[in-house]
């Protein structure tokens, strides 16, 4: 495991408290400043992994780089990550990616840890924060459009199972690009894995704003 591995490792096990949380704030402390600069705070797992995987379609590498991708683990613990590695614990640069319907724990939660008053979306941006329209699922999607993502199912093995999904009660009266976001969240790791896939799908002049513009800033 890299240092910026370790470092996220440590930094969630320093967050969640418990018997190991000294010891982990030691190792995050000993990183923080030297080997990692900056750490991105998202929602969840597949978050991580689109951003490294755009990052790697431009030829970058976030760990080498010094940044750390962290997942909070549910948009509730932002409070918690941002008052540990923010200007009164760690002091690393910040960034981060949440979902339209978070937006407000992200704007409480950066103004808690003394980076700015009354903040509106328009003022996360040159934070280094960024809101997706809906979610992440979604702004790929739209941006590669329902028979692309089909394609990519198809690619996956998956597009059988979506086909059969779609004969579901519920999935029947929602239009298709509602029905590829819901089958994307049926099981778990599904996607992390659509994540990547779709990720490497897009062309680079179409990547979804939030995400070009998070690793434009990095």
């Amino acid at each position: 495991m890299d240092a910026t591995g370790r470092f996220r490792l440590a930094v969630g096990e320093w967050a969640a408290g418990g018997v190991g949380a000294a010891a982990s704030a030691d190792v995050a402390r000993g990183l923080a400043g030297q080997a990692v600069r900056t750490a991105v705070l998202v929602e969840g797992v597949s978050d991580q992994v689109a951003l490294e995987a755009l990052a790697g379609r431009h030829g970058r590498d976030l760990g080498a780089e010094g940044i750390a991708v962290v997942p909070l683990g549910g948009v509730t613990n932002i409070g918690r990550f941002l008052a540990l590695l923010g200007p009164e614990g760690l002091d690393v640069g910040l960034a981060g990616l949440c979902d339209a319907g978070e937006e407000g724990y992200f704007l409480r939660a950066l103004e808690r840890a003394g980076l700015g008053r009354e903040l509106a979306r328009a003022d996360m941006e040159p934070l280094g924060f960024h809101v997706c329209v809906a979610d992440l699922e979604e702004e790929l999607i739209r941006s590669l459009g329902a028979e692309r993502v089909q394609a990519v199912f198809e690619a996956q093995g998956d597009l059988r199972a979506f086909r059969v999904f779609q004969k579901q009660p519920a999935q029947r009266e929602r239009d298709v690009e509602r029905q590829l976001r819901r089958f994307m969240g049926t099981i778990s790791g599904r996607k992390s894995q659509y994540a990547r896939a779709l990720v490497d799908e897009l062309d680079l002049d179409g990547v979804p704003r939030p995400l070009d513009r998070l690793l434009a800033q990095l």
